[in-house]
This record gives C-alpha cells, structure tokens and sequence, in this order.
C-alpha cells in the first residue's frame, strides 16, 4: 500500500491506538513479552479490533531495521491522517499558533520539533512537500507520541500558504541571525506562524521575502548558532510565556 508507514516504540504506537486507532492496520509484538505496558496495548488493539502478530525479536529488528522498537511496532494508513490547514484554522477557538519549517531533513530534528510542539501548544506545525523529511518511523520514535496528536500538514506551494496565513490574520515572523529585533524583547504577534529554515542554509528566498518580521535569537556565548530543533522550542517557549504573562520571576 502507497500511503502505508511504519511507526515503532511505546510511545508512538500507543499514541496512535489512542488518538487514531482507525488508521492502524496491524501491530506487530515480540513474542514471550508480557510486561504492563505489553498488555496496556494488547487490551487497546482487542478493543479496536486491530490485528496484532506475535513474533521474534530477530523479524522485529529487520522491519525496523534495528532502531529501538522496544518490542512493539506497527503499519499505519497515513492517509487517514490527512488534515487541511483550513481544517485547523477555522476551529480555533484561540489565537493562533503555528510553526513553519522550511525545509527540514533530519527526522530527529522534525521530531524534536513535533514533541516540543505538543508541550507547547502549537496548533500546527507546516511543512513544504518537497526538500523536506517528512513523517517516517524515525521521526514518530523522535516525537514521543506528538507526532500522532500534533496536525503536520504538508503543502505544495509553502509561499503561497505563507501568504494565505495572513488573508487569516496570522502574522508571519521568520528567524534570522540578521533579525531586525531578538526573541527577548520581541512582543509575539497575538496571531504567529513562526518560520524556521533547514538545517544548513536557513529559509528559502521566497520564504523570507513572505515574512512580515523578521526576528533573531540571541547568542551570549562563544556558538554561533543552534540545532534547528533547540531554536524551535526555545521562539515555541517564550511564545507561550508571552501568552501566559508570566514574569520569569514567578519561577525563581
């Protein structure tokens, strides 16, 4: 099947059985494992009628092609897991907050950025189809369960999405080096699509001239940039503090 993708892990799987189980097709077990969390997915695959394979370890490391399955994976539909950017805008009952990445190829990045995404209450995250890695056993492993909860809507044209976002209202804010303001003294737009480029060569040219503001984060040691997914949560972050007015001394 075209649109069938592996996922793997705890995490993951029971993310999955949870929050779309109609999209699971089948879930492989390591046969002999009969620990709680073992039977925690055994009793939601009986409820879902989902069909599970018991087998060994030696087949599980070659389907997942020896990343850490921890004994359970499974194949999913990924069409059943489509979702429009219109689907999420229109039933917000909240101001918006997305995150945009142009342009990402490591999966650990994308995933990291998925589960930061998650703890932070970002309503989408945005990606262009092509150049990009895309959703992959990897990433949902990364991801920790967010990357079945959290919409990651895939576009074919990122620009002109870019600019459908500010028809909505959304302000689009890129992260520069160069940024005419830093995140510390940045007031967040109320409506925010945060725009965050690749890994090496940072937003697109047509991505950056979409931009409304562009904004850097600030450097107060001897490195001269970031992980992607480090600077992801650290605008996601204070995005979220702004939103809650809290003061940092409230944690001191």
């Amino acid at each position: 099947m075209a649109n069938q993708r592996l996922i793997y892990g705890f995490h993951a799987v029971n993310a999955r059985l949870w929050q779309n189980p109609k999209s699971l097709m089948e879930l492989y077990v390591q046969e002999g494992k009969n620990d709680a969390r073992v039977r925690e997915v055994l009793a939601k695959a009986n409820e879902q009628n989902i069909r599970v394979h018991f087998v060994d370890i030696t087949r599980l490391n070659n389907m997942s092609r020896g990343a850490r399955h921890q004994g359970v994976l499974g194949f999913i539909d990924a069409s059943k897991n489509h979702i429009h950017l219109e689907d999420v805008l229109e039933h917000l009952n909240e101001p918006a907050f997305l995150l945009v990445l142009d342009g990402i190829t490591d999966p650990h990045n994308l995933g990291a950025c998925l589960r930061t995404a998650d703890a932070m209450g970002v309503h989408a995250v945005i990606a262009p189809k092509d150049k990009s890695v895309g959703l992959n056993a990897t990433v949902s492993k990364v991801a920790c369960g967010a990357a079945e909860v959290v919409p990651y809507i895939t576009v074919t044209n990122l620009a002109r999405t870019l600019r459908e976002l500010k028809e909505y209202g959304i302000w689009v804010v890129g992260t520069d080096m160069n940024g005419d303001s830093h995140l510390f003294s940045y007031d967040v737009p109320k409506n925010v699509a945060w725009v965050m480029g690749n890994e090496g060569e940072g937003m697109r040219r047509l991505t950056r001239e979409c931009c409304d503001e562009l904004v850097s984060i600030p450097m107060f040691g001897t490195v001269q940039s970031m992980n992607i997914s480090v600077s992801a949560a650290m605008v996601m972050a204070e995005t979220r503090r702004q939103r809650l007015n809290i003061n940092s001394n409230h944690f001191q």
